[in-house]
């Protein structure tokens, strides 16, 4: 039966459809141009301009946060497409400089759809955008609301999903709104992929992999290198799944020819062209012209310390180059390969390290060699000495005993009138200890080209707070377990040069540890698996992503030029090391006795005995060297981040139990410790993640090593190792004879320790790495004004950066002092690597010797 409608009903029902309020909500979209972006793309631009004319353009759907579509089930109800308005005269007005466009659109809405929460964006031109944002105006019952987008969208084709946005609203999983549910869930299965071992530029998959991309075993025996990761004998983290091939030689090794990172953890366009200029052509000339007095079968050395000087002050020049053939032909050196061009040499003229500046000769003070322990670029490794003689850990069954062999009779002389048993109580004696950690690799490192000991160095903390040297053990293997040879202070003479030796020796293992575990491994690829985790198991709306996202920005992307080309078979670090070939298993073994929780400076510092407990400071601990400027900084940078991280979290977690219940941070804890460090995975330290304590503990550990230890670490090496004789990073001979050194003490030194190609490239290297991007994020700042819309968070965030800016003038202030020996030292370098810069939002980049980082972003 037809069913009848009476006119009246008839009548009042299109009345009320006719009084659905229809608005439009005005939009503003920011995206990046493709050919400013990518320098290849300006043909793909062109198309792009076509294909919108013809219609086939940019066009986004608003989904409502508040009303669920009743026949899509509990999702929210979408509204009409609507393009980009004006895309080619808008392209064409954009200059380059930016490379920002804005566009208008207007999107259609129905009030009763509520606020929406989320769109849907359509890219149906020939290739990818990188849209920044969208930002909705007077959006009815609430105002103004922003997107913050950051993100690659490839053309439509490429994806089997669609591409979603959420709005700047943090939301717990509990809290989500109904209409999103789905999806923020499903937005997270895609981030995940499908397992697939191909993966391609546009793909947008989050997933582990072990460290096997490190050798060229095609190359030959002498390029493989093992897998780091998934064994009890080579541990490691995990790095992000690139889906390359395998290689012929080795099914278990991967092919490095193309890196796959996923397209949102890519560099930006002003990040690439720093890091061309800064990286490719320094090092690019450097191979080009060695390479050549490689083809004549010359091998020349520098002689003395004013060759080094002529490489500052403009007399070193290279000559022109061989041909690019004849280069090529010397394809071992596999950062060449990568890194060749065509474009004709220019000399190479490197700036002056910082502690050259105000005295040429004050490095070799044994004042500043205890100083940089404390305020150089490894300051993490000293610690107090608590027993005499110092003690090894290493097996007796294996290695025999390996007690150190000073004396209390080598200490005496220097000791400021204290016995060793008073030094010891009133902890005043401390180590630099390099003696197990090297000591089991002597044996193979030797047979190569390096000439290495495992060295000991006992200092002794004077009342004036700096730290002398009392001496310096050096050690090799032999039949009895060891055979060491103790150095003590000379000033003068042959005496004081083999002393001058000694401190080299004990500085290139320092360097080695530095380079490959204090800032590769400690760094860099122990917060890798943390950016994976995250991205697979936290929505972009989880609050903890917000706050943690900005302190991983572009590490994946620098962590995958390292492996290509930096920390590979071949690259820059099996060149200016003495590790060599070894330099990652080294990592590995160090690795073994990582412990996350220990990576929080007061943890740390109180492990090392350089501080003890004490309530009534404000850190909760007091340090024993007062003036220890990486420790007294560090304490303040830590306590803030600290602070920031609790208020934050207090906001979204104000219960245990919240936690205990949140399915995505649980999700996230558990798939880092068991898939992330999964070589880890048993190891009882790691917290439950059941308390908010423990998420604040977590979260500030992150933030700290993310931020303020990779720039402590990192950050100095220009100003302390671009200088070889001060932080030589290879020994090319053991310790020389009396005779060698009294006849010609400083060619000896250099012939030992500044081997000229291994130089050059650890020269250019540290001064790349201790560059800062001219559109660096510093701590304290964020990417976008925008990055939520809670209050309560951004005036937390507020207080963070206020607090920062009090901890930088207290800095400047510290380095005033002259009582302070410890911030500058002989070389009258001042210790600001961990201040904040707060104050300074407008950079040029470069060699700032301070500022915070948010992220291991070099």
């Amino acid at each position: 039966m037809k069913l009848m409608i009476c006119p009246k009903i008839k009548k009042s029902y299109e009345e009320e459809k006719e009084t659905i309020k229809k608005i439009n909500i005005k939009g503003t979209v920011v995206v990046m141009k493709k050919n400013v972006v990518d320098l290849n793309g300006y043909g793909s631009s062109i198309l792009d301009r076509v294909y919108d004319i013809l219609g086939k353009r940019v066009s986004i759907q608003l989904i409502s946060a508040t009303q669920c579509d009743p026949h899509n089930g509990s999702n929210g109800m979408i509204g009409k497409a609507a393009s980009l308005e004006d895309w080619t005269s808008n392209m064409k007005a954009t200059t380059a400089d930016d490379g920002e466009a804005s566009f208008s659109v207007t999107f259609e809405w129905e009030e009763s759809m509520g606020i929406p929460g989320a769109f849907l964006i359509s890219n149906q031109h020939y290739t990818q955008i990188f849209l920044k944002s969208v930002t909705l105006e007077a959006v009815p019952n609430h105002g103004t609301l922003h997107f913050v987008c950051n993100s690659w969208v490839y053309p439509t084709h490429r994806y089997n999903y669609s591409r979603i946005f959420f709005s700047n609203q943090a939301y717990l999983p509990c809290s989500t709104p109904e209409p999103l549910r789905h999806y923020r869930e499903q937005e997270l299965i895609n981030l995940r992929g499908d397992g697939s071992e191909t993966l391609e530029e546009w793909d947008r998959v989050y997933d582990y992999a072990y460290y096997n991309d490190l050798g060229l075993p095609d190359k030959g025996p002498a390029y493989s290198r093992p897998v780091l990761g998934g064994s009890s004998e080579y541990p490691y983290p995990r790095r992000g799944k690139t889906g390359g091939k395998p290689t012929k030689s080795d099914p278990n090794s991967e092919d490095i020819l193309f890196v796959y990172v996923p397209p949102d953890e890519q560099f930006s366009h002003a990040k690439y062209s720093d890091f061309s200029r800064n990286v490719v052509k320094p090092i690019h000339q450097i191979i080009r012209n060695e390479m050549k007095l490689l083809d004549k079968k010359i091998r020349k050395e520098f002689c003395a310390f004013g060759d080094l000087l002529k490489l500052y002050e403009g007399g070193f020049n290279f000559r022109p180059p061989h041909s690019l053939k004849q280069i090529r032909k010397h394809n071992h050196f596999t950062l060449a390969n990568q890194l060749l061009g065509s474009e004709q040499d220019k000399p190479v003229n490197f700036p002056k390290p910082d502690v050259l500046r105000a005295n040429k000769t004050a490095w070799r003070t044994d004042e500043e060699f205890g100083r940089e322990m404390l305020a150089g670029m490894n300051p993490v490794l000293i610690r107090r000495l608590e027993e005499f003689p110092p003690a090894s850990k290493l097996d007796l069954e294996v290695y025999g005993n390996q007690t150190s062999s000073i004396t209390k009779g080598h200490l005496d002389e220097n000791m400021n009138g204290l016995t060793v048993e008073q030094a010891l109580e009133e902890n005043k004696l401390f180590i630099l200890d390099h003696h197990d950690i090297w000591f089991p690799l002597l044996q193979r490192l030797n047979c190569t080209t390096s000439c290495i000991y495992a060295s000991r160095t006992v200092l002794l903390l004077q009342d004036d707070n700096t730290l002398k040297p009392l001496a310096i053990e050096l050690s090799l293997p032999d039949d009895n377990g060891c055979i060491s040879t103790v150095y003590t202070p000379a000033v003068n003479g042959v005496a004081g040069t083999i002393w001058q030796f000694a401190k080299a020796y004990a500085a290139v293992n320092d360097s080695g540890y530095h380079q490959l575990i204090s800032h590769w491994l400690n760094t860099h690829a122990v917060i890798e698996p943390f950016i994976i985790a995250m991205n697979r198991q936290l929505s972009v709306l989880h609050p903890i992503y917000k706050l943690l996202r900005p302190y991983f920005r572009d590490t994946m992307n620098m962590n995958a030029f390292t492996r290509k080309s930096l920390i590979n078979a071949g690259g820059s670090f099996e060149m200016m090391l003495s590790t060599g070939k070894y330099s990652m298993e080294v990592s590995s073994v160090i690795y073994k006795q990582w412990v996350f929780n220990e990576q929080a400076l007061p943890t740390d510092l109180l492990k090392r005995g350089v501080a003890v407990k004490d309530p009534r400071e404000p850190h909760g601990l007091r340090l024993l060297i007062d003036d220890y400027p990486f420790a007294v900084d560090g304490l303040e940078i830590w306590s803030a981040i600290e602070v920031w991280v609790d208020e934050y979290c207090s906001i979204y977690y104000p219960s245990d139990e919240i936690v205990k219940n949140d399915p995505e941070l649980q999700s996230w804890w558990i798939e880092l410790k068991t898939k992330g460090h999964g070589d880890k995975k048993d190891e009882p330290w790691w917290s439950q993640m059941q308390t908010r304590a423990e998420l604040v503990d977590a979260c500030t550990i992150i933030i700290w090593v993310a931020s303020a230890l990779h720039a402590a670490v990192n950050f100095g090496q220009y100003s302390y190792a671009g200088y070889a004789p001060n932080r030589p990073c290879i020994s090319h001979r053991f310790m020389p004879s009396a005779d060698e050194v009294e006849s010609d003490p400083e060619r000896t030194f250099m012939r030992t320790f500044t081997s000229r190609f291994p130089t050059l490239i650890g020269l250019s290297l540290m001064e790349i790495l201790s560059m800062h991007s001219t559109e660096e994020i510093y701590l304290g700042q964020n990417e976008s004004p925008y990055w939520t819309s809670d209050n309560n968070a951004l005036q937390a965030f507020e207080r963070f950066g206020k607090k920062l800016a009090e901890i930088e003038e207290q800095i400047m202030e510290r380095n005033m002092d002259k009582r302070l020996k410890n911030r500058s030292g002989p070389v009258k370098v001042p210790y600001t690597l961990l201040c904040p810069n707060t104050s300074d939002y407008s950079r040029t980049g470069g060699l700032l010797g301070k500022g915070i980082p948010n992220s291991i972003s070099i």
